[in-house]
């Protein structure tokens, strides 16, 4: 999984409570999720549409 670890992880885990702190972590995780869903429902659309243009074109 790109290259870390278990450890880094961790790391990364701990760098983030102690900046952030134990209370905003879960709405910046919920703010993740959001946008994360976000961006694969926008470039599943424009599959779609891509998908219609081709086949507009290859009906021309």
């Amino acid at each position: 999984m790109f290259g870390i670890g278990m450890p880094e992880l961790i790391v990364i885990l701990v760098i983030a409570l102690i900046i952030f702190g134990a209370g905003k972590l879960p709405e910046i995780g919920a703010g993740m999720g959001k946008a994360i869903r976000n961006f694969k429902s926008a470039t599943d659309e424009h599959e779609k549409n891509e998908k219609k243009d081709a086949e507009k074109l290859e009906e021309k």
